[in-house]
């Protein structure tokens, strides 16, 4: 059974102000989860695998995959203003 000193302890390292009725209110609801661990506790789990997820996923992301780089001529083709293999942009500073 949980007490309200520890509900009182965790609202304060969470920063919560809290009434008497909360209080007497989470102390009921923090006993009710804890007690819920304990019947899952007493499941038997032997022989059942640890898993991350519920689906057989191995990757989401694609595989890499080393691809030349287009060059600076195919890079530059659509730039406004340019200056040899440069971008020509205005002056902003002095």
């Amino acid at each position: 059974m949980i007490s309200i000193k520890e509900v009182e302890h965790v609202a304060k390292l969470a920063r919560l102000s809290l009434n008497d009725e909360e209080k007497l209110l989470y102390t009921q609801q923090l006993a009710a989860i804890l007690a819920y661990f304990d019947e899952l506790k007493q499941v038997d789990t032997a022989g059942v695998e640890p898993l991350a997820h519920s689906l057989a996923i191995d990757s989401v992301m694609r595989a890499d995959e080393v691809i030349p780089p287009p060059g600076a001529e195919l890079l530059l083709s659509g730039a406004p203003c340019r200056q040899g293999s440069y971008f020509r942009v205005p002056k902003i500073a002095e």
